[in-house]
């Protein structure tokens, strides 16, 4: 066996012939040494691609290290089954990384053959080349897909796949169902050769006992009323017939079974989990679901018959049940609308008794990552049930929790148009999808879209469900994240504070929803350089998390810690920082895994603190590991990724890397003004880096009008008390130094220390660096007092703050090198 062997069906003992077609695709396959070209298994519904490519897997699996079957039928779904194979490939798994992350990363370590370079994909029922293609490694391993599109041959190389030829069709029906030479060949002849058809009628055969000659009048007389009835068909009239029959001895031997049979003709082809059609909490919207569904006995007697028959695959191993789309389809068309529509309804209500209500929990994921193969197929946008629109919401919440960002993107749109066109556009259930949605783009980096959903949202909102129901309050704190993103701090710290008294006398003090207020609010506080707000607030929530009766979300645990920590650095405790910053990534790659986007974001500021702390080489390896992370996941656009890139520009240039920093510093600056406009301070912010390490390459002119322009700006957004002004007010202080006009180094540096004394300790770290670079300028001025006396108390803040072996501290007091302040920006 390989060492890899994922979810591979089981082999059809019954398999019969097929030998040309198994050698071409071993030969074409196995002549591809540098990289793969897939061959594309293409033909009508029921020949036989699906099996051939099993067939396939099984005989030439000591060939591979890895095996993997991926069901393409749902494009928007392959890459979570890609996903599956992370964990066995050495990679973060897809309840730690998110199924888009945990897909990338599997097909990055299979072009790269690392761990394995033997390895065999197979992309089955793959019916839409153009979004299939992307999604195929180009590597050293091997690729089939099965189709019936046959545009595949115009993209790879094709074995076309026919009905069985005579001899083959005569060898399957007696080794399945042990009929002579001259029976199986007068059977295969009204069957047209068609595989399917065969093994319906080989099933049947073997559980009645049938005669091959009743078989064939049953057929004649099944194909007679079927033409009678004129419908037109795309599937093959013996097939439709095999089927029929097959059905109807199904019925007259269980009718519940044949209940069964059509509820799983309404779920997607993939298979569907056991357990579904046990959920002991499910009420049947029809009394006949109530008798099979709330009878153990019946139920898995029904199940066994189905395989017997078979109409479905039964896995016991996996507990599944999947149904062919062939006969999913026949099923469906026999029936009316109306019979349609109430099985189809019976099955949304499955779906929605078996999904997690709890979507933020990670024990939860591998139950929705069963179902929601089944979520778009099943029509579930079509019904309007409260339970069932609940549960859609719930998916929402994994996809967007689990870091799926595309596929909840995707889902959530869907929902929203059709929720709009079905219930109108202000009912409740278009406005909470239509929140989700928001939140989902605002992850995705897309700020000034998701400040206009959640402005419309929230006002037609407030309007229908009232400005204290708990919709309406959830949706306010994600417009206070929209007025986080666009720079409008104090908004929204106003409007949290107001949600904080709503959510305890709403929610209550201790629920998840207003400790995540709490958690916001304290996010403001920093933002407005309130740091030891901050800090009180973070540390009562992470108290709070910890004892509360409610479940929390790892996802609101991790994010809060990390909060923590952050503010704890903000305040001047490095050292502090670093130990709770690596406790917290510690948990997030635990609980969430290494690239989830909240254990990177936890990652960077622990990258910071070790910066802050003096730990440089520490700090530049995982700021490096952060970015190369978040470039490859979210790509290079996506804030996060801006973000970190501003922090490993200023961990090179603390290790001394100026010119590897300038350039990534300035590409930063760009890209933030393509996401948040000319005059946000993060703009203005990382021009503050940028202006650092001009001047450190010489050009301390083009420093002063970097620096002068970010000052005047941050001055009109912030104010001059602002942490990130006064931060850009010494290195423009630095500049002046630079370009030996030290009267007005003096004169900045002056008052910017006046200010930092009214908003900050005397312990602080940039009131620190303020200190010591105005001791500098005073000694150059001439005024050797003033000097000594702000030296020997930039000596005791630094001995109080981080210690004289601190390398700041020594590059001030030991080499008399004026001090360089930084921006790093945290998380909205």
């Amino acid at each position: 066996m390989p060492e890899v062997w994922g979810k591979i069906p089981t082999r059809n003992v019954n398999f019969t012939g097929r030998s040309g077609l198994l050698e071409r695709l071993h030969a074409g396959l196995s002549t591809e040494v540098t990289a793969v070209v897939p061959h594309a298994l293409h033909g009508l519904g029921g020949v036989g691609k699906t099996q051939l490519a099993v067939e396939y897997a099984h005989r030439f699996r000591a060939e591979y290290d890895v095996v993997w079957w991926i069901p393409a039928d749902q494009p928007l779904l392959v890459k979570s089954s890609l996903a599956g194979l992370a964990a066995h490939l050495g990679l973060e798994g897809a309840t730690r990384s998110g199924a888009e992350d945990a897909a990338d990363a599997v097909l990055d370590a299979l072009r790269r053959g690392v761990p394995y370079d033997r390895w065999l994909l197979v992309f089955d029922n793959a019916d839409q080349p153009e979004e299939i293609s992307r999604l195929i490694p180009q590597g050293p391993g091997q690729v089939i897909v099965t189709s019936r599109n046959h545009r595949w041959q115009g993209i790879v190389d094709a074995v076309a796949v026919d009905v069985f030829d005579r001899v083959e069709s005569v060898e399957f029906l007696s080794r399945r169902a042990s009929l002579s030479s001259a029976d199986a060949d007068r059977l295969a002849e009204q069957l047209g050769d068609l595989p399917v058809a065969l093994e319906q009628a080989g099933a049947l055969h073997v559980e009645t006992g049938i005669s091959v000659d009743d078989y064939l009048r049953l057929l004649k007389e099944q194909t007679s009323t079927l033409l009678s009835e004129s419908k037109p068909s795309e599937y093959p009239m013996p097939m439709t017939a095999a089927w029929a029959l097959s059905v109807a001895q199904l019925r007259s031997k269980l009718p519940e079974a044949v209940d069964l049979l059509r509820c799983c003709a309404f779920f997607g082809p993939e298979p569907i989990p056991r357990d579904v059609f046990r959920r002991v909490d499910h009420h049947a919207s029809d009394a006949r679901f109530s008798s099979i569904f709330g009878d153990t006995i019946l139920l898995t007697r029904a199940i066994r018959e189905l395989g017997r028959f078979a109409l479905a695959t039964i896995d016991s191993q996996s507990r599944t049940i999947q149904v062919h789309r062939l006969v999913q389809a026949l099923l469906r068309d026999e029936l009316d609308e109306e019979e349609r529509r109430r099985f189809r309804h019976e099955v949304h209500l499955l779906l929605a008794s078996a999904t997690p209500k709890r979507p933020d929990e990670t024990a939860s994921w591998q139950r929705y990552n069963e179902l929601i193969a089944h979520i778009l197929p099943s029509r579930v946008d079509d019904c309007a049930d409260p339970a069932v629109r609940s549960m859609v919401r719930d998916v929402l919440y994994y996809l967007y929790r689990s870091g799926n960002y595309q596929s909840a993107r995707i889902f959530a749109e869907q929902f929203v148009a059709k929720w709009a066109e079905e219930s109108g556009p202000e009912h409740p259930d278009v406005l909470i999808a239509q929140r989700h949605l928001a939140g989902i783009i605002r992850e995705l980096g897309e700020y000034r879209a998701a400040y206009d959903l959640d402005s419309a949202t929230l006002a037609k909102m407030t309007d229908v469900l009232g400005p204290e129901d708990r919709e309406t309050l959830v949706l306010s704190s994600g417009f206070a994240a929209d007025l986080r993103a666009a720079g409008d701090w104090s908004a929204a710290r106003e409007l949290d504070e107001r949600l904080r008294a709503q959510h305890m006398t709403v929610f209550g003090e201790q629920s998840q929803a207003t400790l995540q207020i709490m958690n916001n609010l304290a996010v403001d506080y920093c933002l407005n350089s309130d740091y030891w707000a901050a800090r009180n607030l973070h540390d009562i929530v992470h108290r709070m998390q910890s004892e509360s009766e409610e479940r929390i979300g790892e996802a609101d645990v991790l994010n809060n810690w990390n909060g923590l920590a952050r503010a704890v650095r903000l305040t001047g405790d490095s050292r502090e920082a670093v130990d709770l910053g690596e406790d917290a990534y510690a948990y997030g790659v635990q609980k969430l895994g290494a690239e989830h986007l909240w254990t990177l974001r936890t990652a960077r500021d622990l990258s910071i603190a070790k910066r802050r702390a003096g730990d440089f080489d520490g700090s530049l390896e995982l700021a490096q590991d952060v970015h190369s992370r978040l470039q490859r996941i979210m790509g290079d656009h996506h804030p996060d990724t801006v973000a970190a890139a501003s922090t490993l520009s200023n961990a090179l240039r603390a290790t001394g890397d100026v010119g590897f920093a300038y350039d990534i510093a300035e590409q930063a600056v760009a890209r933030y003004r393509a996401i948040y406009g000319e005059d946000h301070p993060y703009v203005h912010g990382c021009a503050t880096n940028l202006a650092v390490l001009q001047r450190l390459r010489g050009d301390p002119a083009a420093a002063k009008d970097t620096d002068e322009r970010a000052l005047a700006r941050l001055d009109a957004r912030l104010g001059r008390d602002h942490h990130y002004t006064l931060t850009c007010a010494v290195n423009l202080a630095s500049d002046h130094a630079a370009l030996h006009d030290h009267d007005s180094a003096m004169r900045l540096g002056s008052g910017t220390l006046v200010s930092l004394r009214r908003t900050f300790t005397d312990t602080y770290p940039l009131l620190i660096a303020c200190l010591t670079n105005l001791a500098l300028d005073a000694r150059a001025c001439g005024r050797q007092e003033e000097a000594d006396s702000l030296y020997a108390e930039a000596q005791r803040g630094y001995a109080d703050a981080i210690g004289l072996d601190h390398p700041d501290a020594r590059l001030a007091l030991e080499a008399g090198a004026r001090m360089d302040c930084d921006f790093d920006p945290p998380p909205i």
